[in-house]
């Protein structure tokens, strides 16, 4: 593993253990050249998931940029950092699990939203705000009205 530092291409591990989820190795490494530690994960991967955007793009299933993604939705929200890996880990294991190589950018979005829905409101409304590209305030209102939000919900 090459160093995320100084780029030399022998790191050591220097300890190994499961993720808390199971679902990955944590692995602490060390750099001989400059003496740098960091953090890697090795992860199962059970096919290469292609998601085919809006106009027709294909880019390659990111498993960080599912993260950031949630990581904005839940920005100072009472979430650990702990339960977002694991919403990671769950909508991953759920798209490798459709068996399609090929997956429409709306089912990963669809997936995210819920679960966001069952950590945090506030992270699922912030998150459809975007997703379904609301452009005025009213859009909110709507939104929250076709969920089923009541005004005592908003206050």
């Amino acid at each position: 593993m090459k160093c995320p530092f100084c780029g030399h291409a022998d790191t050591q591990v220097k300890d190994s253990r499961p993720s808390d989820d199971g679902a990955a190795i944590r692995r602490r490494r060390s750099c001989p050249n400059c003496n740098g530690r960091f953090t890697t994960f090795e992860r199962v991967q059970l096919r290469e998931l292609v998601i085919v955007k809006r106009n027709g793009r294909r880019t390659p299933f990111d498993r960080d940029k599912l993260e950031r993604s949630l990581n904005v939705a839940l920005r100072k929200r009472p979430v650990q950092p702990e339960q977002i890996e694991q919403l990671v880990s769950r909508i991953t294991r759920q798209l490798e699990s459709l068996g399609e190589t090929d997956i429409q950018s709306s089912v990963v979005g669809d997936f995210i939203m819920k679960a966001l829905k069952s950590v945090d409101e506030v992270a699922y409304v912030r998150y459809a705000s975007v997703y379904k590209d609301f452009r005025k305030t009213g859009d909110f209102a709507r939104f929250l009205d076709a969920e089923g939000f009541d005004e005592t919900d908003r206050s």
